[in-house]
Formats: C-alpha cells, structure tokens, sequence
C-alpha cells in the first residue's frame, strides 16, 4: 500500500495550479510537499507565517489552507512576471499579505514581529541570508525548504549549491534539523531557544 499518494487539493490550490499551468510556470511546489505545508500551518494557530519565494501561489495555497482564522501569511516575491499571477490567486484571502521585493532586501529591512514559521522556496533563506531569516523566527518557529534533491528545472550550477547548504545547516546552531530524502528532498527545522 502506498501511503505518499496525491492528496485531494484544496480549492485554493486547484486555483492555483491551474494558474501556474496558464502561466507555464514549472517552479511551483508539490502536492506532497503541500501536503506538509498545510499540516505544518495548522499547527501554528494564530500563528505568524512567512514564505519566501511566492512563485505563482501554490505554495502558498497550501500554507492558508492549513492555518485557522487568526492566523497571518506574510509571502515575498521579487519576480515582476508572477506577481500579478500570485496577486490574483491568493489577494482574495484578508489572512495573507503579498510583498513584491526580493527576499534579501526584505529580511535586511524587515522589523516586524517575530514569524512562528518559515516556508523558504528562493535562495534568499536558504542558500544566502540565513542569518537574516533566522533572526526574525521566534524560539520554536518552524523553517521549511523543499527542492533539496535534484529537479529537472535545476540549472547546471545547482547542485554545489545544495550540497553546501546540506553540509551547513547541519552546523547551525539557531536550528534543530530534519533532512527527508523524500519527494523533491525536504528538510524541517526549529529555532530553539535564544
């Protein structure tokens, strides 16, 4: 019996995906992948959420169908060619705010409260600024990356960059990690505490 079957996709994320599909659009995260996403969002309730790396909403998608009224996405994008495709997916939902800038800029500037989880899905938070990142999660907040096992949108470069990302996070001490070579290759972390 297979237990990773494709799940039933929330109306948001059918939106979504038929979205990515108009646009074609090839970069947007997994059913599975959604799946996590939608779990890890509900066990925040009330929650402060981050995404970096919109793309066209999926991801996204998946992140409001898992958290409760109260709670608030905050998702950056600094692609001027998907925005208005994400803008009209997601700007439905009052729980979700789109910010069109680049991942980076915005961690250097951002001095808001705290995020109860992070979804990173560009390299900002990932391969470059971590610290950045790590600095606005509150103790406990979750961090979420996906896309850590080779994908064919993937430009040649790619790999070393993941391989390095591996081998550091592992060395981070603001995290507790969980690699799962599963999918497109995720890996699940939490800030401990200051």
């Amino acid at each position: 019996m297979r237990i990773d079957h494709s799940p039933c996709r929330p109306p948001l994320v059918v939106r979504a995906h038929r979205a990515a599909q108009a646009a074609d659009f090839p970069m947007s995260c997994t059913d599975q992948v959604g799946t996590i996403l939608r779990a890890l969002a509900a066990s925040k309730p009330g929650g402060r959420l981050l995404e970096l790396g919109t793309g066209t909403g999926v991801g996204a998608a998946w992140i409001l169908a898992g958290m409760d009224p109260f709670a608030t996405l905050t998702t950056v994008e600094a692609n001027s060619d998907v925005v208005p495709i994400a803008r009209g997916v997601l700007m439905h939902d009052p729980r979700v705010a789109l910010v069109v800038d680049d991942a980076a800029e915005w961690l250097r500037h951002y001095d808001g409260p705290p995020f109860d989880f992070a979804f990173v899905d560009c390299r900002p938070g990932k391969f470059t600024g971590r610290p950045a990142l790590f600095s606005v999660l509150a103790p406990g907040a979750l961090y979420f990356v996906d896309d850590l096992l080779p994908q064919p949108t993937w430009p040649p470069d790619h790999q070393p960059r993941v391989e390095a990302f591996l081998t550091e996070i592992q060395q981070e001490k603001a995290l507790l990690t969980a690699t799962m070579h599963w999918d497109s290759g995720v890996l699940l972390g939490v800030r401990g505490p200051e």
